[in-house]
């Protein structure tokens, strides 16, 4: 695809916004960033693309200019739905998102892995698995590199693995995977995508344009993503409920490759480092799509011991007086909060709020009420999922996080876990789920501090 000459709007001036105006303002277009910040609050990234020669409209949209362009790339988090967008759709000018145009120039195979939970920690294990066999590859996509960042570190023989969410999947065109994942389905980014059914139609757009010779990973114990299962691409299942006869699986405590009638066990349980059921779903499917790039099965037992794990991930951050502080901030949702507080043994305080996403909090009310000593409220959805849970466990709102911190300390007993799993988004009180979980940490971290200035020497 030669951009030189071409006409382009990049919208948004986030990460992916930025990488994608530099990518198409180095091969020789005529690149505009319309975004609705002002200028002081872009300032550093606006003054690096004008020394480039791309032309801002900070401070808001003007719907004439996307209609004076030949291609219109969206950051990840301007919705498809806003006026501008949806006029220049309709006058036939194209809209793609940063994967479409990524994906035109990437060399070698690309695994591409969505799914409502665990995508990060399945694309990042799937990197560490094929790098540990050998496999030239790179990782990125919506793990905070954007995948058109990688373009020019591509060659025949690399394998590219990319998380790529609902909102990049919207934009596509002609984006193919070699491997494409899809890792399991439960209701998220509904204030967005409106439905369950429109969210699981973007997730399954992952699949609409691979070939015979491609291959399509499935959660073989979730029913949501098995009825997406596609037609045209080579099927493999994993699962740790039952045995498939293409895929990955387990059986007891060994984990097995099944491909043309032969199964392998390549790894045992407990070789996975990661807490709970759900990171034994991740890990075989890291297995299964990194085998198929061409992952000696042997190697990755060994590999899968040295994953060292995912920041805001179950990431036990302190214990503070027999009290552990677990950082889950990338449970962004209320399925993956209900993971969460599966994973964690024994009693355990959660931290739960932020900004709704049009959630349905009641999935949760039984679990805290079995487990939960507490549940401090914090953010924007504090009433809703107070009102959502009324008759269940114990609440109490908090506010804040650093005061849902202080008050879990107060109210936590050794033995006891203290779970920051928001089942809400970020933004209300935070840039994003990696600075709500830095914060989180940095609490953690004085309060450690001071418990321990008061202990008799």
């Amino acid at each position: 695809m030669d951009l030189a000459g071409r006409k382009i709007l990049v919208v948004g001036l986030e990460r992916t916004g930025l990488a994608t105006a530099e990518f198409c303002r180095a091969r020789g277009a005529q690149v505009t960033v319309s975004e609705c910040r002002a200028a002081d609050q872009v300032a550093e990234a606006a003054t690096r693309l004008q020394a480039l020669g791309v032309r801002l409209e900070l401070g808001g949209h003007r719907p004439e200019t996307f209609l004076e362009h030949d291609l219109i790339i969206p950051s990840p988090g301007v919705p498809l739905q806003i006026e501008p967008i949806a006029t220049a759709r309709a006058q036939g000018i194209p809209v793609w998102s940063e994967i479409e145009l990524a994906w035109r120039f990437l060399r070698g195979r690309l695994v591409a892995i969505t799914g409502s939970n665990g995508k990060t920690t399945t694309t990042l294990l799937t990197g560490h698995l094929l790098r540990a066999a050998g496999v030239p590859t790179l990782v990125g996509g919506n793990v905070g590199v954007p995948l058109i960042s990688l373009v020019a570190q591509t060659r025949e023989d690399t394998v590219t693995v990319a998380e790529v969410s609902s909102f990049q999947l919207e934009a596509i065109q002609a984006f193919r995977p070699d491997v494409a994942v899809f890792l399991n389905l439960s209701p998220d980014h509904l204030d967005r995508h409106g439905s369950l059914e429109a969210y699981a139609r973007a997730k399954a757009r992952l699949f609409e344009n691979q070939r015979p010779e491609d291959a399509a990973v499935l959660n073989r114990d979730d029913a949501g993503v098995a009825a997406l299962m596609p037609l045209i691409p080579r099927i493999y299942w994993f699962s740790r409920r039952e045995s498939v006869d293409a895929g990955t699986f387990c059986q007891g405590d060994e984990l097995w490759f099944a491909q043309g009638g032969v199964r392998t066990r390549f790894a045992q349980r407990a070789d996975v480092p990661l807490p709970g059921s759900h990171n034994l779903e991740n890990a075989l499917a890291a297995c299964c799509a990194s085998i198929l790039c061409g992952a000696p099965p042997e190697r990755l037992a060994e590999a899968l011991r040295s994953f060292p794990g995912v920041e805001h991930r179950l990431e036990v951050v302190a214990e503070i007086g027999g009290i552990t502080f677990i950082n889950d901030s990338k449970a962004t949702n209320v399925d993956a909060a209900l993971r969460a507080i599966e994973a964690v043994d024994g009693p355990v305080l959660v931290i739960l709020g932020g900004r709704d996403k049009g959630s349905d909090f009641t999935p949760l009310r039984e679990i805290l009420t079995r487990r939960a000593r507490h549940v401090l409220l914090i953010g924007e959805a504090a009433e809703k999922i107070a009102r959502q849970l009324d008759g269940g466990p114990l609440l109490e709102f908090a506010g804040t996080l650093e005061q849902a911190v202080e008050r879990a300390y107060v109210l936590a007993r050794p033995g006891d876990t203290v779970l920051l799993a928001p089942a809400c988004a970020s933004f209300d009180q935070f840039q994003n789920f990696e600075h709500r979980g830095r914060v989180f940490k940095q609490l953690v971290q004085q309060l450690a501090r001071r418990v321990a200035c008061r202990r008799p020497r």
